[in-house]
């Protein structure tokens, strides 16, 4: 499996070998889905909350006698089907929190790596840096290569480049994450994903075969 090596002015220097066991594997679907499934569900509060009959104002006198008035019987206004009555079987608060096997969250890894590199949609710089934060430099690049106005997805290294962060946090549909935090969701939301430096690679591969 090959990707296209770029220059940081985003010429096309040649071509690099991906590892086969990150970039060339089976994508297994099903476990692809169960992880993100289970990320999404991490990332939500929990807080969704409605009065049930016994918390709202009102009750605890019947609002007409039972017979003789040609109404429905009524004990109560709190009921569910009175206008400001309790909801019946509203949400509660609760925690979505599931824990994902380490196993299973780096074959998801794998899988979506796998599935951009057979599209051909993973590109490596030699080496990205910047001298200063500038967000023109990283667009200019972006520019170059053809991936302006694309969701893309940028791997940087986790030291030693926060000029590059600092460029590159401010681009409309351009995601920064460190090499240590990626995951498959963020793999599977980007279309390009963009490797800042050749090194990135061998980082990738000796995490998931931890």
């Amino acid at each position: 499996m090959k990707a296209k090596l770029y220059q940081q002015n985003g010429t096309v220097k040649g071509d690099i070998n991906l590892p086969e066991s990150v970039f060339a594997a089976e994508v297994n679907e099903a476990v692809l889905h169960q992880v993100i499934k289970s990320y999404l569900a991490n990332q939500r509060q929990g807080t969704a909350k409605t009065k049930t009959r016994a918390e709202v104002s009102g009750g605890g006198k019947k609002p007409w006698r039972q017979k003789g008035t040609g109404r429905a019987r009524a004990g109560s206004n709190t009921s569910p089907i009175w206008v400001r009555g309790g909801k019946a079987f509203g949400p509660v608060p609760r925690d979505h929190y599931t824990v994902i096997p380490r196993r299973l969250k780096k074959l998801a890894l794998v899988s979506a790596l796998s599935s951009r590199a057979k599209d051909e949609k993973v590109m490596v710089i030699d080496a990205l840096a910047c001298a200063e934060p500038k967000t023109k430099a990283i667009a200019a690049m972006l520019e170059a290569m053809n991936l302006s106005g694309k969701k893309n997805l940028l791997i940087i290294d986790c030291d030693g480049v926060k000029n590059v962060y600092l460029s590159s946090r401010n681009i409309r549909d351009l995601d920064i994450r460190p090499v240590n935090e990626i995951n498959a969701l963020d793999i599977v939301n980007s279309e390009n994903i963009i490797f800042g430096g050749e090194g990135l690679i061998t980082k990738v591969e000796e995490a998931v075969a931890k």
